[in-house]
């Protein structure tokens, strides 16, 4: 089956019934969109999310469109190893199998700061949470025939961007834009290794996508002296989030997608449009860099995937 499909939205969702995804920063933004257009196509969907207050007006703005939606809360802190953990025993206790795992949740251009275990807090939470969260509930997908890890990174992985395995962490010095570049480059990294150990099982497929500019919370770490400059900018290159939703919601749904694309809005510079399959960067596709980005996620998170 061919991904033919021009101007795909959410109408081109299949029917989801039977299926449980789940989707991290569910309660806002591009994870909101996805969450909600999941459960109106009949998954079952878990918001996983570190504001248990904001999940819950989600959940309920979610269950408001819809008697037949089936929303449940999660609890996840990805800043945090611990409740990573948590969450993954939780949700390992609640579900037999995970149809699809959504890495959503994300950080752009913040202070310096670290997650609650001393990691830089753009690499901490955009790339070693997830790789913690999504290891740690492999076990749950890989039995599942059809099943998906969907990651998103963003045009950001081509900003000043690669992985400074010198000093992964910045602390020698920051600079947030190529910290929140090395974090995107690494969610790329990480689906394109995962996917060739995934292979083999015939399973589950590990996929990637990029909202282009979207007008979300993301922002809101932006530096003072760009804020002009990006109002001024946001409505020629930036979409609303239900369609900047649309890339994870087609890698995640369409029965077309092979494992190891990555899909991204169609229009100029990839910023706005409809969701196609697009190019990453050389640097994305660097098998060294891969393998040896997944060793030390391995090691800083202490989570040893059951694939290899």
């Amino acid at each position: 089956m061919a991904l033919s499909k021009a101007n795909w939205t959410t109408a081109d969702i299949p029917d989801q019934s039977g299926r449980v995804a789940v989707v991290t920063g569910a309660n806002t933004g591009l994870g909101y969109e996805t969450a909600l257009a999941l459960a109106g196509h009949g998954a079952h969907v878990v918001l996983a999310v570190r504001n248990l207050d904001k999940g819950k007006d989600a959940a309920s703005r979610i269950a408001a469109t819809s008697a037949n939606a089936d929303v449940k809360l999660q609890e996840l802190d990805l800043t945090s190893l611990e409740s990573i953990r948590a969450a993954a025993a939780q949700l390992r206790t609640d579900y037999d199998r995970i149809d699809l795992l959504i890495n959503n949740a994300g950080v752009m251009w913040t202070p310096k700061s670290t997650t609650k275990d001393g990691f830089e807090l753009q690499f901490g939470t955009n790339h070693l949470g997830h790789f913690a969260f999504t290891g740690l509930l492999l076990d749950r997908l890989l039995p599942v025939a059809g099943s998906r890890v969907v990651t998103v990174s963003s045009i950001g992985h081509r900003i000043l961007a690669d992985i400074h395995f010198d000093d992964l962490q910045w602390e020698r010095r920051y600079n947030r834009v190529a910290a929140y570049g090395q974090s995107k480059l690494a969610n790329l990294l990480f689906t394109y290794e995962l996917q060739r150990r995934l292979a083999p099982h015939g399973t589950t497929i590990a996929a990637a996508a990029h909202p282009g500019g979207s007008s979300t919370e993301l922002a809101r770490h932006l530096p003072r002296w760009l804020m002009p400059v990006y109002s001024a900018a946001e409505p020629l290159v930036a979409q609303d989030a239900a369609t900047g939703a649309l890339p994870q919601l087609r890698a995640a749904t369409d029965p077309a997608v092979l494992g190891g694309q990555y899909f991204g809005p169609d229009g100029p510079a990839e910023t706005r449009g409809h969701p196609r399959i697009v190019a990453s960067s050389p640097k994305s596709h660097d098998v060294e860099r891969q393998r040896r980005l997944w060793a030390v996620s391995e090691e800083l998170t202490g989570v040893v995937y059951p694939v290899d």
